[in-house]
């Protein structure tokens, strides 16, 4: 864990979310890179410098959401990009090579529609980095119990785990499996990868209409600090693939979840 990503919308929020990877950075003496992204169009010969003065405005918010932020000595460095935050999260990702994304859901608010918004939606479901979403106000601590939840056990490549075995062996986590069987599971999605296996404590199986379902059944018992799932296209997202939110009445847990990206 050596580089991690913290995109900074204007959210009120920002500067919770990044004393909440700076504290996380710290365990692990990782780097941590706050991201801005704009958008403007240089097509125009009168706008040839608003892409330069939006980027140092950019800095200068970025800045001051840093100068608020117990930095704990871990470098933190800014990373601008002018174009669609996706694209710019996988630019850099080439560049320097993301360990992890952390952001925060929408809001905690129950009365809001929506936990994760479509810019959130986006980075969880539409790229392949490992990502951490984070409840708004939650206080970093070591994640001495961690669900590991999911539909099916199949893994084409064990290093999907890199990010959970490394909390694991930083914290000494405890990790227990939750096997969902969901309508139309085939009997390969029971067959669970041994290094998953090799990992945790214990493998719970429940059956139930959805991944999500399984974890509010457990939730309670196991009372874990951390949630982990996989993003798939028959995995825990299943339902809300063709869309970036995410409604609250369909997800919605008070504690940092971590998406694994699995392709299959």
């Amino acid at each position: 864990m050596n580089n991690i990503l913290v995109p900074i919308g204007t959210s009120p929020n920002s500067k919770e979310t990044l004393q909440y990877a700076t504290d996380f950075a710290a365990s692990f003496g990782a780097k941590v890179f706050v991201m801005d992204v704009f958008s403007v169009s240089s097509a125009a010969g009168s706008l040839a410098n608003v892409k330069e003065k939006v980027a140092k405005s950019s800095k200068e918010y970025i800045k001051e959401v840093i100068d608020g932020v117990d930095t704990k000595n871990v470098e933190l460095k800014i990373a601008t990009y002018n174009g669609d935050i996706i694209d710019g999260l996988n630019d850099i990702n080439k560049e320097l090579g993301i360990d992890l994304i952390i952001i925060a859901p929408r809001s905690n608010d129950i009365q809001e529609e929506l936990y994760l918004g479509n810019t959130t939606g986006r980075i969880v479901k539409r790229t392949d980095i490992p990502t951490l979403i984070v409840p708004k106000g939650t206080q970093f601590k070591p994640m001495g119990n961690i669900l590991a939840a999911f539909g099916s056990g199949i893994l084409k490549r064990n290093r999907i785990l890199n990010p959970l075995m490394a909390i694991k062996d930083k914290f000494r986590s405890k990790i227990n499996l939750l096997l969902v069987k969901r309508p139309g599971y085939s009997e390969e999605d029971l067959q669970v990868n041994t290094a998953l296996l090799d990992i945790s404590e214990q493998l719970m199986i429940t059956e139930q209409g959805t991944t999500y379902l399984g974890v509010l059944e457990h939730f309670q018992k196991q009372q874990p600090d951390l949630l982990c799932v996989f993003r798939r296209k028959r995995g825990f997202f299943k339902k809300l693939w063709e869309k970036n939110t995410i409604p609250k009445s369909e997800f919605f847990v008070p504690i940092p979840v971590l998406v694994l990206s699995v392709k299959k």
